[in-house]
């Protein structure tokens, strides 16, 4: 039997019990994609990472993402969380204080920042894909840097915290749509410091709700920059709030840059981890 070592973590937060857990294996050589979904399905996070060497030198390394019932081809917390864990393992060189790293994933490079304080890498910042604006029914609409989310705004706390997802309507309207993963938001926030209170339903992946989406963050700020619901600059910064009616608060950082034109030019996606333990998955592979 194979032992394969892997850490478990909440990111999106600074505590235990907060954020989006994930697990992330470092040691997976030789493994099949049909095992690495298996173990993501055993698991049952909302997201499992296999860490690679990559297929470029030029990059640092490759990795996996798996939900429990498909393989992404990119997500926020996954690489934010597996980029901690690298740092954690002294997987990867220690600075002073940032790191730069380049992760291949389904989506092609993507770049990451891991800041240092104390020898511990405290905050991590990824870039993601330049957006991508699908379909557009009044307020709502399809956007993209990687995977599609179809971002709904609403009303207030109260609407959003009311929510009752219906899979039989989903799976009439929206399993076959371009962005089936559904985000709602409002501007009404529980915590100061929030810009948005958020919540995101993904049943094609096989979660109910998501308590912290890094790869919906991203377009969820080009949609606030996009509808001007937060003043055009070019810099801007804001927090989405997530996981509240899960128990898992989470806080997802989101920087949108601009150029001349007004057309945006980055997109970073960025937050804490907290490392919750390790153990050991057997397998007969």
């Amino acid at each position: 039997m194979r032992k394969l070592r892997y850490r478990l973590l909440d990111v999106f937060t600074n505590r235990a019990f907060g954020g989006n857990q994930l697990a992330v294996f470092t040691d997976v050589s030789g493994l099949s994609s049909q095992t690495m979904q298996s173990i993501a399905r055993e698991l049952n996070l909302s997201e499992t990472t296999f860490v690679l060497q990559p297929e470029d030198r030029a990059n640092d390394y490759r990795v996996r993402i798996f939900a429990p019932a498909l393989e992404l081809p990119m997500a926020g917390h996954p690489t934010i969380g597996t980029s901690f864990v690298l740092a954690m393992d002294r997987l990867v060189e220690r600075s002073e204080r940032i790191n730069r790293l380049k992760l291949e994933e389904g989506v092609g490079t993507i770049a990451v920042n891991l800041e240092w304080e104390n020898g511990h890498p405290a905050f991590i910042e990824m870039t993601q894909p330049l957006p991508t604006f699908g379909s557009h029914f009044e307020d709502a609409s399809a956007v993209s840097c990687g995977v599609p989310f179809l971002f709904v705004p609403l009303r207030d706390l109260e609407t959003v915290r009311g929510i009752r997802f219906r899979l039989d309507v989903w799976e009439r309207v929206l399993r076959d749509f371009e962005a089936p993963h559904v985000f709602v938001f409002t501007r009404e926030t529980e915590a100061q410091g929030s810009t948005v209170h958020s919540r995101m339903f993904a049943p094609a992946s096989g979660i109910s709700e998501d308590p912290a989406t890094g790869g919906a963050s991203g377009p969820l700020g080009c949609y606030l920059v996009r509808h001007k619901v937060l003043s055009p600059a070019r810099l801007t910064e804001c927090v989405s709030e997530q996981g509240m009616e899960m128990g898992r608060p989470s806080f997802i950082k989101i920087r949108i840059e601009q150029n001349e034109e007004g057309e945006i030019s980055a997109v970073r996606v960025g937050g804490r981890c907290h490392s919750m333990g390790e153990g050991y998955l057997g397998i007969d592979e």
